[in-house]
């Protein structure tokens, strides 16, 4: 049985929290977090801790924090040579402070803390700084039903950015296409079928030759009827930017 602590409160420590409940191979024996009001409903499941001076012995420490404070925490930890991951996309594993056997297990999810998520639609990218501490990390994701993936820094760095442009980014044009919609009284929900199919596209053929719509073919008139659509003009610059990268993209002639 693989011991776990994990350092953190938010959407990612909740969700592996969860996760490692329902495994039989790893077990949370401790949760840390600063302010123990976050995580005091979990007290009668798991032995909470605002001290980490009384940090437990355990085989992996996951450090589930925001960026910035990932090396500092690491640096305060009291003790040596035990493993201690960060989650984070974009922070480096030498970040974590050389006093530890260091990694990371990073979720390439959107996960949000109040949904529900399914680990086996959750790929874990794992480093390890050495060769010993690989495969523990892989055990550990397996127990929660995750896919694999060994990741190295740059890589990771790369997917997170690609991460925010599929996922942060989208949701953002969702939320315009929802606006977009209530202006006239239109149904979004008749958008759903079409935004499940572009998903479903692009699993068995390429974002290049998925492209379609009004920008792919040139078509100007359609495109100057939308624009006039637009009352606001963040959302015309937003078209006019995505339909200008569309045509470089595919070699049609700009606007």
């Amino acid at each position: 049985m693989i011991s776990v602590v994990i350092l953190g409160a938010g959407n990612v420590a909740t969700h592996f929290f969860k996760a490692l409940r329902k495994s039989e191979e790893a077990s949370v024996i401790q949760w840390y977090n600063r302010s123990l009001d976050t995580i005091k409903h979990f007290e009668n499941t798991v032995a909470i801790t605002n001290d980490l001076a009384q940090l437990k012995q355990a085989d992996v420490y996951i450090l589930a924090v925001s960026d910035d404070v990932v090396a500092k925490l690491s640096s305060q930890l009291p003790f040596n040579d035990r493993l201690v991951v960060h989650t984070s996309g974009c922070v480096n594993v030498s970040d974590l402070d050389k006093k530890h056997k260091r990694g990371v297990l990073y979720p390439l999810q959107s996960l949000s803390k109040d949904a529900a998520i399914d680990f086996s639609n959750v790929p874990i990218c794992i480093e390890t700084l050495d060769k010993k501490s690989y495969p523990l990390l892989k055990k550990l994701a397996a127990s929660m039903g995750s896919p694999t993936k060994r990741v190295n820094s740059p890589q990771r760095r790369v997917l997170h950015l690609a991460a925010v442009f599929v996922n942060n980014f989208t949701n953002q044009l969702y939320r315009i296409g929802h606006e977009i919609t209530e202006s006239e009284g239109a149904e979004f929900d008749l958008l759903k079928p079409l935004i499940l199919e572009t998903a479903n596209k692009i699993q068995t053929m390429s974002p290049y030759m998925a492209q379609t719509g009004p920008a792919l073919r040139n078509d100007k008139k359609t495109i100057n009827v939308h624009l006039k659509l637009l009352n606001n003009p963040q959302h015309k610059d937003i078209y006019n930017l995505l339909t200008d990268a569309i045509q470089q993209t595919h070699g049609r002639k700009k606007l």
